[in-house]
């Protein structure tokens, strides 16, 4: 795999969400705003201590798939 390849497939990850999207969405948990995070492909619950996935531009708001943020 050439240095281009892994280029593209980090960009296809980091696929942009829609910013209505994040206008509208809260925490499945506490019911607050989220904070994104565009380097790590996360949306931050601080009242929770979560981080909620977000895979191909689509945000996970499943507490199961859900990142501790008390393990960092």
């Amino acid at each position: 795999m050439s240095d281009t390849d892994t280029q593209e497939g980090a960009a296809a990850q980091r696929m942009e969400v829609d910013p209505k999207l994040l206008e509208i969405l809260v925490c499945p948990v506490t019911k607050t705003t989220l904070r994104y995070d565009r380097e790590r492909q996360e949306l931050i619950s601080d009242k929770a201590r979560l981080a909620f996935p977000i895979r191909d531009g689509i945000p996970i708001m499943l507490t199961d798939e859900a990142r501790s943020l008390d393990d960092e």
